[in-house]
């Protein structure tokens, strides 16, 4: 059984192209930037979010839950049961 971590995102909605990765200073403290091409309507951007954040986690997507901040920019997800490595593979996408 995994450990359970959390961590502070900003999004993008509406990016040219999807990418995980790089560091924004905000209201959560250092937050991972996830933009994704999905417009913020209709939930549409938070799934592509958490499949974006799965990919580069390498975890399921429904294993990827926003915790805080549904309906903005900045966002606390949770990995409730974060497989081995996936700490490291977290902090190296904050570079």
């Amino acid at each position: 059984m995994g450990e359970t971590i959390r961590f502070a995102v900003r999004v993008k909605p509406g990016a040219k192209r999807e990418a995980v990765g790089g560091r924004w200073e905000g209201a959560l403290g250092a937050a991972l930037i996830v933009a994704v091409r999905a417009p913020a309507v209709g939930g549409k951007a938070n799934e592509a979010v958490r499949k974006a954040l799965a990919g580069a986690l390498a975890v399921r997507p429904r294993d990827v839950v926003v915790v805080q901040g549904e309906r903005a920019r900045d966002k606390l997800i949770e990995l409730p049961d974060a497989p081995p490595g996936a700490r490291e593979r977290l902090r190296s996408l904050f570079c």
